[in-house]
């Protein structure tokens, strides 16, 4: 049964430290209870509170940890079901198949390939989680295991079967805590044991939901602590159900055998699938996506769908409110303004950076909204935008007064001539794309 605030309030310090982020003793208490914290988050609770609390408090989905310190990736610890409920904090992160068919040479180059697949898209970089790598077959799992972990800059999965060949491997590399993929029904309390002794995370997967359960009873069991529940892609519908299942049943049911993160190993006959399949797992409820390509065009999509849907549905993602410098700009460069919705600001920087004409871009404050929305919701008008030109003191950085307004704001120009220093308001693009063209004809 699940315990109140103040029972768990009652064997806390009480002494309002502040160290675990909260105000009070009281408030941590209630996110305990609410299971958005963990009671380990409290420095001072005593053993015997931890004793009595920590499985009853404990959040209904464990926090995993993948990798050594530095390059550290965690999956897990949710708290709903749905998105719109409040939102999913941890994002999926993408794993690539290094086959144990490949060279040292060919690996060496495999990883090289997943390093450099990074993006950087509206701010954020954007780039694949995990290198996952056979050890099935390898003449030496261990030097296998050791090669990844050298040139890997990024968290390892280590793929086998046999207890012997995952049990070197590990071993060569334990300092990285890996994870292992996978324990089944055959090996299940070997695979435990070696997770249990290197304390390394483990995945598990069964042939159905109750099998998967029974399997990570036998995996705590052998003191396996930190598990993740393995899924095939097989038939998407039914796997989608499985994990819903899952999700649902450490959730809401606060069932402790189901109450770890999910992965899929997607099985598609190309990439184009795979990458679709892969982003329709991480919105239903995959915290890694297994897959085997990774061509640009097929994890880029992917990444894309992890950052979207792992947003927070009820704060709008915004950029700072100031004036952006693109470019080599002077004082003859032009000057031109957006809102500060981070998708609309990195949309009109990226065409300003491809059109080579060295500008300003005076963001202005509209509590995150593009900018029709924030027209719509009175949060920019004329005298906001003339405002932030003055606070962010724009006419200092050039000789010239013209202003470049969004071509869905032509309303905007008689006032801003009318009551400000900007006496040359000329209507830009509605659309960013149409920005290269636009600065390369106003420069001419």
């Amino acid at each position: 049964m699940a315990l109140t605030g103040m029972q768990i309030y009652k064997s806390l310090p009480k002494t309002n430290c502040k160290e675990c982020g909260l105000p009070t003793c009281m408030a941590f208490a209630m996110q305990v209870a609410a299971k958005q914290r963990a009671l380990a988050d409290c420095p001072h609770i005593s053993e015997e509170g931890k004793e009595a609390l920590s499985e009853a408090s404990a959040p209904p989905m464990r926090l995993i940890k993948i990798g050594a310190e530095g390059k550290q990736f965690e999956l897990g610890q949710e708290t709903v079901m749905f998105r719109h409920e409040e939102k999913f904090h941890r994002p999926s992160g993408i794993a690539v198949r290094i086959a144990s068919s490949l060279s040292d040479q060919e690996v060496q180059a495999r990883l090289d390939e997943i390093n450099s697949r990074v993006f950087l898209r509206v701010g954020a970089t954007l780039k694949i989680a995990f290198s996952a790598v056979e050890i099935e077959g390898c003449d030496d799992p261990a030097g296998r295991a050791k090669l990844a972990a050298d040139k890997s800059d990024v968290p390892l999965i280590l793929i086998g079967k046999t207890p012997g060949a995952m049990k070197s491997a590990v071993e060569a590399v334990k300092t990285q805590k890996p994870l292992i993929y996978k324990a089944d029904a055959s090996n299940i309390e070997d695979f435990a044991e070696i997770a249990a002794s290197i304390k390394t995370p483990l995945a598990v997967g069964g042939s159905g939901i109750e099998e998967l359960a029974d399997l990570t009873r036998k995996a705590k069991a052998k003191g396996a602590e930190d598990l993740i529940l393995s899924f095939d892609s097989k038939h998407m519908g039914e796997t989608i159900r499985a994990l819903t299942i899952a999700r649902r049943s450490a959730l809401k049911k606060q069932f402790r055998p189901l109450g770890y993160p999910a992965m899929v190993e997607i099985d598609s006959e190309s990439l184009e699938n795979e990458s679709i399949s892969a982003s329709i797992f991480t919105a239903k409820y995959a915290g890694i996506v297994l897959i085997n390509g990774m061509e640009p065009w097929e994890v880029l999509p992917i990444m894309v769908a992890i950052q979207d849907v792992y947003t927070d549905p009820q704060v709008p993602n915004t950029v700072e409110a100031k004036l952006y410098e693109i470019g080599s700009t002077d004082e003859n460069s032009p000057v031109m303004f957006t809102t500060n919705f981070s998708l609309t600001y990195f949309s009109v920087e990226g065409e300003v950076e491809r059109s080579r004409v060295p500008s300003y871009i005076c963001v202005v404050d509209t509590e995150g909204l593009g900018v029709l929305n924030a027209y719509a919701g009175d949060k920019i008008s004329a005298e906001t935008v003339v405002k932030t030109l003055q606070e962010q003191k724009v006419s200092e950085k050039v000789k010239h007064r013209k202003l470049i307004i969004p071509g869905l704001l032509p309303i905007f120009r008689a006032e801003i001539e009318d009551t400000s220093e900007w006496k040359e308001v000329i209507i830009g693009p509605e659309n960013a794309r149409e920005i290269p063209a636009f600065l390369t004809g106003l420069a001419k």
